[in-house]
């Protein structure tokens, strides 16, 4: 099992905000500092010149920026040595449903886990929502493509198929 965390700037709707959930699951723990964030985690930062791929396996941690990324401050985060973009998914949030790159923490960080290859992981912290598991349904294709890439540059070839 793999630790999560979450930055949030409380920028996102409180009554929306899916890390909330987890937290109060006891899934996940959230930093409202970007000096907590632990140096060597895998932070999913959607500037990342590099796609999350399973060469990124053994990662000690995962941490999603949950904030709204028209208030990021890309520098703050920019010197992390394992930042990491996903690759195309689609979202099956209720407010971004079926659009592409549009998806909420939960997601996320289950498709990291899911590429990580930690899938109980992912569907645990996708049960807590009604539309959860459709996300994995919806992305089941593309998921399984890219947990069996090699590394971050065959994730980038297999998502230009989907673009």
């Amino acid at each position: 099992m793999i630790p999560l965390y979450a930055y949030r700037d409380n920028t996102c709707d409180p009554r929306k905000c899916t890390v909330k959930k987890l937290e109060r699951a006891g899934l996940v723990k959230i930093l409202h500092k970007v000096s907590q964030i632990p140096r060597s985690t895998l932070l999913l930062d959607p500037t990342a010149a590099q796609a999350l791929s399973p060469a990124d396996r053994g990662a000690p941690s995962v941490t999603a920026l949950d904030c709204s990324w028209e208030v990021l401050d890309t520098g703050a985060v920019r010197t992390w040595r394992r930042r990491r973009a996903l690759p195309y998914l689609v979202a099956a949030n209720p407010v971004n449903f079926g659009r592409p790159f549009r998806l909420t923490s939960v997601e996320a960080c289950a498709a990291a886990l899911w590429i990580l290859g930690e899938a109980e992981q992912a569907r645990e912290i996708l049960m807590r929502f009604g539309w959860g598991i459709r996300f994995l349904e919806v992305n089941e294709e593309p998921l399984r493509l890219y947990a069996a890439a090699k590394d971050s540059s065959e994730v980038v070839e297999i998502q230009a198929g989907y673009l």
